[in-house]
């Protein structure tokens, strides 16, 4: 019996853990199926991109995943790389408010206050911004909606100082969007949850999550990557992949759907038959491919932000405000044009020599995308001026690395599952078989990514199943 292909496109996380757990159901199951992955650059990863270079490990992208989501650490697990994981440096992080650095108050979950006495104490809000703020455990829950925006949400909980001061700039740094934009139940639907539940965030937090015992013993940092960085999870998803598997340089044209299944059709001319496609490829990608087919058109209005970051490595000496904490965001309530800055040499210390200091920069909050094309000169510029107000850094760096992420960053506003879930309804009666899955759709962290490629996988094999 001739083995039919299935095609993945795209070669990021999500497409390359897709590849994974395929190969290995065909293997463990001996199913009569062959992979390929396209890719249509030279390289694989996607937004992780390790860079090495005179001792200092840079990441250009994404820098670490959350431990306790469980698809990352199962899959690190898999692939015998569990001794290789490091932790962050555990320590103080801080908000930047009115160009002051805050510390970031103990027991807060995403900005919002779980525990009461810290957040009194904090500079971060006024005397009348913790007054309205703690109304929130006596303010009725809403109504009951599908969706509203994340930011209209925690305003009516808890008013708009401690929103725009620390809740705002924690939340929209990991979507980079506007959190009066975002999607509450694509974003933190567990916030509507306790909302509903106990009527309050602040006691819906303590009733579900339990203060951690005390120790003497310092708490694991909440993220991890490896020593060598964190491409070491892409070269070792690579080396578990058959030869024949990944094809780079490989771009997709358009998709055509036939009697028994699809013909995928490169920019190279080539054309792969496949009985099943899963497409790993940002959203606006899919009214292309399936040029033929309306419903991809509503993904064609959703946006998407463009993110820089800009990596100096410094002799230690140069800083000369060296403060204790793993780096700070920027609330909106600041002329600082930067949006988050991470001590890299103290969150990884094993990316960067001994006696060298490593500081990473982000730029390119959704009302500021232009800085994102400044010329590297004046993007490094920017990022001294703003980091000499806090940190008293006067010398050039060594060297910088800046990185420029266009358009990749999908904006999951208001609506945004039930426009998904509208697309996969229309996809599984026209075009069985093929299924979108990434960053676009049900999460942009690492491990959410492996989770939607794993999840695919498994939703093709029940497809071909019933074949």
């Amino acid at each position: 019996m001739d083995k039919q292909t299935i095609v993945i496109i795209g070669g990021g996380i999500t497409g390359l853990s897709a590849a994974y757990y395929l190969q290995k159901e065909i293997k463990e199951k001996n199913l009569p199926y062959l992979i390929r992955l396209v890719e249509a650059s030279g390289r694989l990863g996607g937004k992780i991109h390790t860079y090495k270079r005179d001792g200092f490990v840079i990441e250009r992208g994404a820098d670490s995943m959350i431990a306790r989501k469980k698809p990352g650490v199962k899959l690190v697990e898999e692939l015998g790389l569990k001794d290789e994981m490091i932790r962050n440096g555990t320590g103080q992080s801080f908000i930047l408010v009115q160009n002051k650095l805050h510390k970031m108050p103990k027991g807060a979950f995403m900005g919002v206050p779980k525990l009461i006495g810290p957040f009194l104490r904090t500079g971060l809000v006024s005397t009348t911004g913790k007054v309205r703020a703690l109304l929130d455990l006596i303010k009725s829950k809403g109504p009951e909606q599908s969706d509203q925006s994340l930011g209209s949400f925690m305003r009516r909980r808890f008013g708009d100082e401690l929103v725009d001061n620390e809740i705002e700039p924690l939340l929209s740094g990991i979507y980079s969007g506007d959190i009066d934009e975002m999607s509450l139940m694509a974003t933190f639907p567990n916030f509507y949850q306790l909302e509903q539940k106990y009527g309050s965030l602040i006691k819906g937090l303590k009733a579900s999550i339990p203060n951690p015992p005390k120790s003497t013993q310092k708490a694991p940092g909440a993220f991890f990557s490896f020593n060598g960085g964190l491409e070491t999870l892409v070269n070792k998803l690579i080396e578990k992949l058959d030869n024949e598997v990944v094809q780079l340089e490989s771009a997709v044209d358009h998709i055509e759907k036939k009697e028994s299944g699809y013909h995928v059709l490169l920019t190279t001319g080539e054309v792969i038959k496949a009985v099943s496609v899963i497409a790993t490829t940002p959203h606006q990608t899919l009214s292309k491919m399936f040029s033929k087919y309306d419903f991809f058109r509503v993904f064609n209005d959703v946006p998407s932000s463009s993110v820089a970051n800009v990596a100096m490595a410094f002799d230690h000496s140069a800083i000369k405000e060296d403060i204790d904490g793993t780096g700070f965001v920027v609330s909106r309530n600041s002329d600082f044009r930067i949006t988050a800055c991470t001590w890299t040499h103290k969150k990884w210390p094993s990316s960067t020599p001994k006696g060298k200091a490593l500081i990473r920069c982000y730029v390119g909050r959704p009302s500021d995308q232009e800085v994102v094309d400044l010329p590297d000169n004046e993007l490094v510029e920017l990022v001294l001026k703003d980091l000499n107000k806090t940190m008293n850094i006067t010398a050039k760096p060594e060297f910088s690395v800046i990185s420029r992420w266009k358009n990749v960053m999908p904006q999951y506003t208001v609506g945004h599952l039930e426009r998904i879930e509208k697309v996969r309804e229309e996809v599984k009666e026209h075009l069985p078989g093929v299924y979108f899955v990434g960053s676009s759709f049900e999460g942009v962290g690492i491990p959410d990514c492996i989770d939607q490629g794993e999840k695919a996988v498994l939703q093709v094999i029940e497809f071909l199943k019933e074949k």
